[in-house]
């Protein structure tokens, strides 16, 4: 793999106080894109802001102890989850997945490194024969399929890698799968047993969890997600089986819970400095359309207003959800919400989001 860019600095400049009308506007328009709800936490040394649009279930107004899935926000308890392991040297991040995993890549692959899984520089192609899910009827269709942990894996074709990896970035949920099963392989339990021992528990997380393989249904009170369907109208679908997203994106939370995660982790208390720093160090590569590196180990990053923040946004089907700070943690932001389709009008959401919460009031 090639030479690491230098990790980010942190920030001191003082960001501009939080605009409360502009934090609400962001999250009321519901209709671009369609949604049922919204809500947004911001926390941090510069200030502090939470609100809520539309409702929980149709019927009644969100709380903040309500859950949703998280999706892909999941790989961030997976990176710090693996980069605990690799404090206690039980996992090499140098070390490849053949030597973990052997017989699960195709012979055809080259060696893959477990620091290449979580910064998506695998050139790991495609899998193939996926169930398409593709419109909200087939999603339907298929809402109810169990995936086993290494299922995902089968379906990675025996050919070339799509690039020579660590030349190049591409984010593929399949490197996450990969490395849930690594940290399944050295302790020898359950991916969700580590995340709950290493970090909910001794974070006082109570409202996240990591679903069993067997569970569809989410915990106690929580936001529902539709789909809106052809012929059906509004599909409740939060009753689902997210296994086919294991490791990658099955976990549930709520905001409050995502940002007390995101200052443990920016802050230190979860994984050593030495270690941290490379969730905050982009590979010196490209992505495969040629933009630059967008994502280190576990987090992304994006600058917008000026201000540059780290994190992870994430799907599943009838929801969206991400948290972001800077690294100074003068602003932390935890958000979700439930769009009827899933398609690109849910960045208009985002984009306001990212936008009221980098500008000046």
């Amino acid at each position: 793999m090639r030479t690491l860019l230098v990790a980010a600095v942190i920030a001191t400049t003082p960001l501009p106080a939080l605009n409360p009308q502009a934090l609400q506007a962001a999250i009321s328009d519901l209709d671009h894109p369609s949604a049922t709800s919204a809500q947004l936490r911001v926390s941090g040394t510069a200030g502090a802001w939470y609100g809520t649009a539309g409702t929980a279930d149709l019927t009644r107004p969100i709380r903040p102890d309500d859950r949703f899935r998280i999706g892909s926000v999941t790989k961030v308890f997976v990176a710090t989850t693996a980069l605990q392991l690799a404090a206690e040297r039980r996992i090499d991040l140098n070390q490849t997945v053949q030597h973990y995993l052997p017989g699960v890549l195709p012979p055809s692959l080259e060696p893959v490194t477990v620091e290449q899984l979580l910064t998506h520089t695998s050139g790991i192609p495609f899998e193939v024969g996926m169930p398409d899910l593709s419109t909200p009827a087939k999603v339907l269709e298929h809402r109810y399929d169990r995936w086993g942990p290494g299922e995902r894996a089968r379906h990675i074709p025996d050919t070339k890698a799509k690039f020579t990896p660590g030349t190049q970035q591409e984010y593929r949920g399949i490197n996450y799968v990969l490395a849930a099963m690594i940290i399944e392989q050295v302790t020898g339990h359950e991916y969700g047993r580590e995340v709950e021992r290493r970090i909910l528990r001794p974070l006082h997380l109570t409202r996240t969890y990591v679903p069993g393989r067997h569970e569809t249904a989410i915990r106690g009170a929580h936001v529902h997600g539709y789909l809106d369907v052809p012929g059906q109208g509004l599909v409740d679908v939060s009753d689902i089986d997210t296994s086919r997203s294991y490791g990658e994106g099955d976990m549930v939370s709520t905001t409050e819970d995502l940002g007390r995660f995101t200052e443990a982790l920016f802050g230190g208390r979860l994984v050593p400095q030495r270690l941290l720093d490379k969730m905050f160090t982009l590979p010196d590569v490209s992505m495969v359309d040629g933009r630059p590196a967008a994502y280190a180990v576990g987090l992304q990053t994006f600058t917008l207003n000026g201000v540059t923040v780290w994190g992870k946004t994430g799907e599943q089907y009838g929801y969206n959800a991400g948290l972001f700070s800077t690294r100074d943690q003068q602003r932390r932001i935890a958000y979700s919400f439930t769009p009827t389709a899933r398609d690109d009008a849910q960045q208009q959401m985002t984009l306001r989001i990212a936008n009221a919460v980098t500008s000046a009031a």
